[in-house]
């Protein structure tokens, strides 16, 4: 009976009778337990002893309830009681050996033992009496994670700044599911539950405040199952350490390095392909009505195309250089980084800078030919000059994507 006892609660399934209490203790294991167990519950702290206490405490409430056997592991970078108060209510705490927001996390992952990770603020916004509720899809087999939302659930009075609620983690969470196709409300709500082995699954790196976007940003572009349910979210306890305006440039920042298919490869395309149009339009002297296309039109085409190809091989650059996240995959930037060579792509510069050189040459075999007197059309000047540019360009790039690649 008793070895019956003892696999159901190293499986989380402890069972109960209504009128009877299971003590916590039972159930909220030490570093030294026998016992592995069910659920990891991963907490950063710095300085919370205003807010760690009642966290725990919600902990010891949940586990009572859900029968799960779990694991408090406090990852702390604490100078007032944060780490005392946890040890003695029973959690495990660790102390990584650098700072940062992101790094706090990994380095508890690494001291986790259970099969389910949750994770969250120890500042009260979130209840953690309320994690079962998170980890029952993903124990289910639902989900690989589940997040609380908090734009979707109850947000109290005074719990997040109105700047965050109706601007920040909107925009935020919109940018997200854009570049990494991640459908989820709430990208930045830190309080999620997922396998365990899904850490082996993701690439996260970061140390900062971006590890939010990173977790959801992998998970996202590797088609992790997520879902989400709505949340309280409640005023914290102690000092915010959240800088509004530093923290999410940091995460846009991050967005944007990953995504270079958006940042780069996208508007180059776009900015090169409307170049060469205009420049056509104004080499072709089409009208459109009373509306005629000159020199002007034709520099402003010139300058599209040049600039337009160089913010678009950025994204191979990008690509090659920085391994992000969500690779592009427009057929430029493919092209470019599989097919392109230093010797393909040179010759190919090679090509276009001669084909301007000859068609300027001729324009000024034409001009000599009137004594130097009529200049032949100035348009044909602007293409001429901007083929020439643009295999310079494709050279020198050519040379400077082999570098960053060590490719022959």
């Amino acid at each position: 009976m008793a070895s019956t006892e003892v696999q159901n609660q190293q499986r989380g399934e402890v069972q109960h009778d209504e009128d009877t209490t299971v003590p916590e203790t039972d159930l909220l294991l030490g570093a030294d337990s026998e016992i592995d167990p069910m659920v990891s519950i991963v907490m950063p702290t710095m300085n919370e002893e205003a807010g760690i206490r009642e966290c725990i405490e919600r902990v010891k409430r949940a586990i009572r309830k859900s029968g799960y056997s779990t694991e408090v592991i406090i990852s702390d970078d604490s100078t007032d009681r944060t780490p005392e108060i946890a040890r003695e209510l029973g959690a495990i705490v660790v102390e990584p050996e650098e700072s940062g927001y992101g790094y706090a996390y990994r380095y508890a992952f690494e001291h986790c033992r259970g099969d389910y990770i949750v994770i969250g603020d120890a500042d009260t916004t979130y209840d953690f009496e309320q994690f079962p509720k998170l980890l029952e899809p993903v124990i289910r087999g639902e989900a690989d994670m589940v997040m609380g939302s908090r734009l979707e659930g109850d947000i109290k009075p005074g719990a997040m700044p109105a700047l965050h609620q109706y601007v920040g983690n909107p925009l935020l969470t919109k940018f997200l599911n854009v570049f990494y196709d991640a459908g989820v409300s709430d990208a930045h709500s830190g309080f999620r539950a997922f396998r365990a082995g899904m850490l082996d699954e993701l690439h996260l790196q970061t140390t900062g405040m971006e590890f939010a976007s990173e977790m959801i940003m992998d998970a996202g572009a590797r088609d992790v199952t997520i879902e989400e349910i709505p949340i309280v979210y409640h005023e914290r306890e102690g000092e915010a350490t959240l800088e509004s305006f530093r923290d999410g440039w940091r995460h846009v920042r991050f967005m944007l390095l990953n995504a270079p298919g958006y940042l780069f490869s996208i508007p180059g395309t776009v900015m090169g392909v409307l170049g060469l149009l205009v420049l056509l339009l104004a080499f072709s002297d089409i009208s459109l009505g009373s509306t005629s296309f000159g020199i002007h039109t034709a520099i402003a085409g010139s300058l599209l195309t040049l600039v337009g190809f160089q913010v678009s091989i950025m994204g191979a650059f990008a690509t090659i250089a920085s391994d992000p996240i969500q690779r592009p995959n427009d057929v430029l930037t493919e092209t470019i980084v599989e097919h392109l060579t230093l010797e393909r792509m040179s010759t190919l510069g090679l090509i276009v800078f001669t084909g301007g050189a000859v068609y300027a040459t001729w324009l000024v075999v034409q001009w000599a030919q009137t004594g130097f007197t009529q200049l032949p059309m100035v348009i044909g000047d602007v293409v001429a000059f901007t083929a020439i540019v643009l295999g310079v360009q494709i050279v020198f790039n050519a040379f400077f994507m082999s570098a960053i690649a060590n490719r022959e």
